[in-house]
């Protein structure tokens, strides 16, 4: 990724975090944190990386409701960010987190049993 995409990434998070938890008012989306945003080097894809609260099916619902308000998200981020042409969006959960809790579980679970 080149510095351009990494920068204009950074900003689309930041923004996006902006419209998710303040601007979009509908039901299905529950909690979620934007947790990256990877843009192509042509800056014409931006994939965005969510981690929501909840089970699987509140994820799902909030995927659904991400992917209704794809337009509106992706209008609200033209008007904030200045480029030519605004990136399309594709919206993944991020595995890294629920990966990253199973490992700190499995942790704690060797260290009770070392310490019994």
């Amino acid at each position: 990724m080149s510095m351009r995409a990494t920068r204009v990434g950074e900003q689309m998070k930041k923004e996006l975090g902006d419209i998710l938890g303040r601007k979009l008012k509908d039901p299905r989306i529950g909690f979620l944190t934007v947790t990256d945003v990877e843009v192509s080097g042509d800056l014409q894809i931006a994939k965005v990386y969510i981690s929501v609260l909840g089970d699987e099916k509140k994820r799902e619902e909030t995927l659904k409701g991400l992917a209704k308000a794809k337009g509106y998200i992706r209008s609200e981020i033209g008007n904030r960010i200045r480029l030519r042409k605004t990136p399309e969006l594709h919206f993944e959960f991020d595995e890294s987190v629920d990966y990253g809790n199973r490992i700190e579980s499995l942790i704690a679970e060797l260290n009770t049993k070392d310490h019994e």
